[in-house]
């Protein structure tokens, strides 16, 4: 019994003592942690329970040349729910779908059925993105616990699809994919910055006073040489040529030939940056930069500078072209538009001839002309601040064929970009200096203060001064009544360029699908502007002046309403115009007297009665000077009295409808032949010329009367 006892002393002594220890240990591990290890702890716990999130910083703003904000910042709101949270307000999910139901029009059973049909233990149920700001500050004064409200910056371009292709678009994440959000990125984006937080046992935020932080460094802005009224009248002429013609898809591009700086750049199809997503990547791409095409007769620019500095042509040299329109040229036929005859080589430039700029250019060394094309910017990158451009597609002589050389000198057998083009007219434009193309003219940074500076810089001198001279008149009669792109002309505004019909290349051969286009620049004696309308497979007509030409025509008019210096010397011009020699108004009807003056705007002052003009002074013929009326005499009699003694002097219908003008001939005596429709552009004999009645005057109208199809590669 006694050794019972002593075992169960022993084991309550042990039990005791253990009881014992267990405080002792626990109280020296606490002595521990606190003095020995609690420095070290107390650290890992803050860093444990404290959190960094970033403060974003706002994206840079986009502006065009005049300050026109296009690209922007919106702040949008997102609204979730954590249906799991402990503790949540009473009815706390009816009354946020109670809120949403207020100011978003929507019912609140739809908002509880998105939170019912979430995913069993989801604790991020999103019920809307993009509210206003009243519907985040209402749920974040009601301080519910089960409810995610975030804050974040939102791209907005100003104009929807406006320069879609120069600006670009960005992603989910703010960065930017394409256009100057994608070249300028680095600068745009700004650095975010940082908060430092602490996180409860249930890892909600919570600030706390002392708290680190670093301040975001917003993002810089982009002041770009786009001018938004240019960009918006770019894209609605080149939208309307479109409807017109039926053409698939065409480009516009308009530069400032003397510092090269991009005042509009527009593709059709475009899209809606604020919306990429919508709309394939195809349509997004830049194809005034990107897309390489065979140019046509825009490039027998590059070939007439090349053989008249060459000494290899006088611009009086005569050409023979056969009657029949074609040549055989190394074992392959070569096309005119329509047969020319014998032209001289002016007459070359001004009326496209395929054989008389092939012939030129054969007679130049292979070497020699290969430099001449490099000189002009083809087969190499512009520089310019946009990403995605090519570079186009030259060979080297070494490479060439024997047909290359002739074909290459109107344009085929070599690959171009509409910006390579356009800037090679505005290099003639700038006394043959060829210009890096740019669309930022400065970067700027939140104050204001310019970090970066975009200059004008002179890539190289492509052509003398003295051949842009000599040659000049040539291109600007291309836009004459003579040339094949009278269609582009505006009165009182000189303009030079060249039309373009160039044949595409589709599987493997040229198929009967075609590139109509015009380059040119204005006004030509003091250039402003260089622009290319190109055109994508034209449904009306194939050629470049019936088309483009249009376009061009139209978007000058209106640049010329929206630039004072450009409209004050068309005007100047105009009245230069109507200071011109008086009209032939002897022996006319008194009516179609009046008509005629009004439409050449001179003023008349009428004496004596009667029915027809049986005297005028000025004299036919004699200059007039500015607001200086010209007076008639009228008399019954007149018809038979110059009938029988007055030289017969045939009137000035030009500028006069065609009924007004048959009228005013006919009075005179006169037979009439007719070409084309609308008003008067040009007659045979020339007003004042000596002609015996009865008699045939010819007149041609502006509209002509219906096209000549080409047939194969070529034309103009």
């Amino acid at each position: 019994m006694k050794s019972d006892r002593n075992v169960l002393a022993a084991r309550l002594l042990l039990v005791f003592g253990a009881l014992l220890i267990l405080p002792a240990a626990i109280l020296v591990q606490m002595l521990r942690i606190q003095f020995a290890e609690g420095d070290a702890l107390r650290e890992l716990g803050n860093l444990q329970s404290t959190h960094q999130i970033a403060i974003p910083a706002q994206r840079g703003n986009i502006y065009d040349i005049n300050g026109r904000l296009l690209v922007t910042n919106t702040v949008s709101y997102s609204v979730a729910v954590d249906p799991l949270v402990t503790n949540p307000q009473p009815n706390e999910t009816e009354r946020i779908a109670a809120i949403l139901e207020y100011f978003t029009g929507r019912s609140r059973a739809e908002f509880l059925r998105t939170i019912r049909q979430a995913p069993q233990g989801s604790r991020y149920i999103v019920l809307g993105r993009d509210f206003d700001r009243a519907v985040f500050d209402s749920l974040r004064a009601h301080r519910f616990r089960g409810i995610i409200l975030e804050e974040r910056f939102r791209r907005h371009f100003n104009h929807d699809n406006m320069a879609s292709h120069v600006l670009g678009y960005v992603n989910h994440e703010s960065s930017g994919m394409d256009g100057l959000e994608r070249a300028y990125n680095d600068l745009l984006r700004g650095r975010d910055g940082q908060q430092h937080v602490r996180l409860d046992s249930q890892r909600r935020i919570r600030q706390y006073v002392g708290a680190p932080s670093r301040r975001p460094q917003q993002g810089h802005s982009l002041i770009t040489t786009i001018d938004a009224h240019i960009q918006a009248i770019a894209e609605e002429e080149l939208q309307a040529g479109l409807r017109r013609t039926g053409a698939r898809q065409g480009t516009v591009i308009i530069v400032r030939p003397e510092n090269g700086q991009v005042v509009a750049m527009a593709n059709y199809p475009d899209f809606n940056p604020n919306r990429p997503g919508t709309i394939g990547r195809e349509t997004r791409r830049n194809a005034a930069i990107s897309d390489m095409i065979e140019p046509g007769s825009t490039f027998k620019l590059v070939t007439a500078v090349a053989a008249f500095e060459q000494g290899a042509v006088q611009l009086d040299e005569v050409f023979n072209t056969p009657e029949s329109g074609t040549r055989l040229i190394r074992g392959q036929l070569m096309r005119d538009h329509i047969p020319l005859g014998d032209i001289t080589f002016r007459q070359a430039i001004e009326r496209s001839s395929n054989i008389a700029t092939a012939e030129a250019a054969m007679r130049l060394d292979r070497d020699v002309f290969f430099q001449y094309v490099r000189n002009f910017g083809f087969g190499a990158l512009s520089s310019i601040d946009l990403p995605g451009e090519e570079s186009g597609r030259l060979r080297r002589p070494l490479h060439w064929s024997g047909v290359t050389q002739p074909w290459m000198s109107i344009g085929y057998e070599v690959q171009v970009t509409a910006l390579q083009m356009v800037m090679s007219y505005a290099a003639i434009a700038n006394d043959g200096r060829l210009m890096r193309p740019y669309v930022v003219d400065h970067v700027v940074d939140e104050s204001g203060r310019v970090v970066q500076q975009n200059r004008p810089t002179v890539i190289r001198q492509a052509v003398r001064p003295e051949t842009v001279r000599a040659l000049q008149p040539a291109f600007q009669n291309v836009v004459s009544e003579d040339g094949t792109a009278r269609l582009a002309s505006v009165a009182g505004l000189s303009i030079a360029g060249k039309t373009g019909t160039a044949q595409k290349f589709i599987d493997g051969r040229y198929q009967q699908r075609y590139r109509a286009s015009f380059v040119g620049y204005f006004p030509a004696e003091a250039p402003k502007y260089a622009m290319i309308v190109l055109l994508d497979e034209p449904q009306t007509s194939i050629f470049g002046g019936t088309t483009a030409g249009i376009v061009f025509r139209e978007i000058t008019r209106r640049i010329m309403g929206v630039d004072h210096n450009v409209r004050n010397l068309v005007q100047r011009d105009l009245r230069d115009i109507y200071e011109r020699r008086t009209p032939q108004l002897t022996g006319l009807q008194a009516d179609n007297a009046g008509n005629l003056a009004a439409s050449l705007g001179f003023r008349l002052v009428v004496q004596g009665e009667g029915t027809r003009v049986s005297e005028q002074q000025p004299a036919a013929g004699q200059p007039l000077a500015a607001g200086e009326p010209i007076r008639i005499t009228l008399n019954n009699a007149a018809r038979t009295e110059i009938t029988e003694g007055a030289r017969p002097l045939v009137p000035d219908v030009t500028g006069l409808s065609m009924r007004e003008a048959f009228a005013v001939l006919r009075e005179a005596g006169y037979e009439i032949q007719q070409t084309g429709s609308g008003t008067v552009a040009a007659q045979f004999p020339q007003a004042g010329a000596v002609m015996q009645r009865g008699r045939a005057v010819s007149i041609r109208g502006r509209a002509p009367g219906m096209d000549v199809l080409i047939s194969d590669r070529g034309g103009g």
